[in-house]
């Protein structure tokens, strides 16, 4: 495989002169679906990230194998209860996960999954590994995680060469959830975009008493303030 200096900046030059065969996209869309050299699909689609907390403790403190079972938890369920709201996974990083969700309820499976892996991390998760894990009770260390989801109009764009590719996501939903599920904020897991809050239903807005289970704060991102939502309000998948 050529990848020489003058190799390189034709690639470079070919690349930045494509022009994208975009066409509108009704479900959430595969690498097989997307043409690698000039293809794009357009949606509207809901983000959520899934991040798990942590990580760098848990690898100085812990036994690697200890760190590994850990991580695969989170994303087991974290992956099974995206899927069980209708989103589907596009992309793992490390101790991360984002899921895509489509379709009128995209706003509210979407927060309702992020609650829900909120209770799997608390109820489930850091009491197993603290009972099984001589490392995670002598260190005192907390497994916690990070949710964040956006909306919006986004552009699917196949990146890579033959054989080694995927998808990447071109939008402000992408990047803004993906920064929200960044936040570590005691007790508040779960952080929606004003856009997701806007369009939630009854039931994934306020409790059984009618009260509102987020609350609004304001939050930096690419040089502006955002107004965003926050719940501590867990619940049990």
């Amino acid at each position: 495989m050529a990848t020489d200096e003058a190799f390189l900046k034709d690639r470079v030059d070919t690349l930045f002169g494509t022009t994208f065969n975009v066409r509108d996209g009704r479900v959430i869309p595969t690498t097989d679906d997307v043409a690698l050299k000039d293809g794009a699909v357009k949606i509207e689609a809901a983000f959520l990230y899934a991040d798990l907390g942590n990580s760098a403790l848990l690898s100085k403190l812990c036994p690697w194998s200890t760190t590994a079972k850990i991580i695969r938890c989170f994303l087991d369920c974290s992956t099974r209860l995206i899927m069980k709201h209708g989103g589907a996974i596009r992309s793992f990083d490390g101790d991360r996960v984002m899921g895509v969700f489509v379709g009128d309820s995209k706003n509210s499976n979407a927060s309702i999954c992020g609650r829900e892996i909120h209770w799997a991390v608390r109820k489930i998760i850091h009491p197993a590994a603290k009972k099984q894990f001589k490392s995670i009770r002598d260190n005192d260390i907390e497994i916690r995680h990070g949710v964040g989801i956006d909306v919006g109009e986004v552009r699917a764009v196949r990146s890579g060469i033959r054989n080694n590719n995927d998808l990447i996501w071109i939008g402000k939903a992408a990047s803004f959830s993906a920064k929200l599920s960044d936040v570590r904020d005691t007790g508040y897991h779960t952080y929606i975009s004003s856009r997701t809050f806007n369009k939630l239903s009854k039931p994934a807005k306020f409790d059984s008493d009618g009260d509102n289970m987020w609350t609004s704060v304001k939050f930096g991102f690419a040089g502006e303030t955002e107004t965003v939502y926050k719940s501590n309000h867990w619940k049990r998948p």
